[in-house]
């Protein structure tokens, strides 16, 4: 899902320079850097995602409970060490 909908922002690594982000205000956050999320929740991440924020459409109800949380952890690992 996240190739799908949320890269062609937000990047393929989560580093925010996806291919419509270049005319983004503000611009996107790099999640590859864990300080860019350490204000933010699980819960209001999941929030986010859900319901959208600013230009960002959220999934609805085109994602389950569970798959919410999986994007969750994805974008939470983008920042961890490999």
């Amino acid at each position: 899902m996240y190739g799908y909908d949320c890269a062609m922002c937000h990047g393929a690594t989560g580093n925010g320079k996806g291919d419509l982000a270049a005319d983004m205000k503000p611009p996107l956050k790099d999640y590859t850097d864990a300080a860019a999320l350490k204000d933010i929740s699980d819960g209001e991440m999941f929030y986010i995602i859900k319901n959208g924020k600013g230009q960002m459409p959220g999934e609805g109800d085109r994602l389950k409970t569970d798959d919410v949380w999986n994007m969750v952890l994805l974008v939470r690992s983008f920042s961890k060490k490999p």
